[in-house]
């Protein structure tokens, strides 16, 4: 089922798969003439804070970790970005170096676009500016959200929003019914939610216990959904 109707997750997730849906043919292979595709393994790294954008990067397959290191060597993942998402673009529009870096979450093919093509081709379509404008609004809706449950949010109750939110990422061909496997692991799972592993580990345990999810290694399998809703008492 859609959980949509119980939970905002549209709050909570970045839209620029529809960037370029139905993007006018011309406009289409204007961006993409000298597009790449590049196969990644997981942990492995696509671009870094602080260097200089060559080009933007659309996630064919897979997904990425867009996260933040801190002077004492800490890991914040700040998104998640999934099948069919753009990354990268933010530095080129403001003209400015990554602001994060992204790292594979698992394995993924992911296709470069260079820089010259994308301002190119931002110039000469204005359907593409229209959609990266209404992009990035919601964008800075999602980080809002986030920063917000960062500072008003239980790590049980963020521990139980992120898993939600990644059940729904990690749908595949689901049908109503169908178990959804998150194949994550315990590291990053808790530097989604800002905590350590170990107390990560603990809260799944107990939600584990009540029958809320099952482990099988590092894949988590959502049985019910609806108490997380009630958990993370987010509205």
């Amino acid at each position: 089922m859609s959980i949509r109707g119980i939970f905002p997750i549209d709050n909570w997730n970045f839209q620029s798969e529809s960037i370029l849906t139905d993007l006018p043919p011309e406009d289409f292979a204007l961006l993409t003439a000298h597009k790449t595709e590049q196969l990644y393994s997981k942990g492995e790294i696509i671009f870094r804070e602080a260097a200089y954008p060559a080009g933007i990067f659309y996630i064919i397959e897979g997904k990425v970790k867009k996260y933040k290191v801190d002077k004492e060597g800490r890991v914040h993942i700040i998104y998640v970005a999934n099948q069919g998402d753009i990354i990268g673009y933010h530095a080129i529009l403001s003209e400015d170096r990554y602001p994060d870096s992204a790292a594979a979450l698992e394995k993924s093919k992911i296709a470069f676009i260079p820089k010259e093509d994308f301002l190119i081709t931002i110039q000469q379509s204005p359907v593409l500016n229209k959609r990266l404008l209404k992009t990035l609004s919601h964008e800075f809706a999602v980080l809002a959200n986030s920063i917000s449950v960062f500072a008003q949010k239980s790590v049980r109750e963020r521990l139980a929003l992120q898993l939600i939110v990644l059940r729904e990422k990690y749908k595949v061909n689901f049908q109503p019914g169908m178990p959804v496997e998150i194949n994550i692991s315990r590291d990053d799972l808790a530097n989604i939610v800002g905590t350590a592993r170990e107390r990560a580990v603990r809260i799944l345990t107990e939600f584990k216990e009540a029958g809320i999810l099952e482990t099988k290694g590092r894949t988590i399998i959502v049985h019910d959904v609806n108490q997380l809703i009630k958990i993370a008492n987010y509205k």
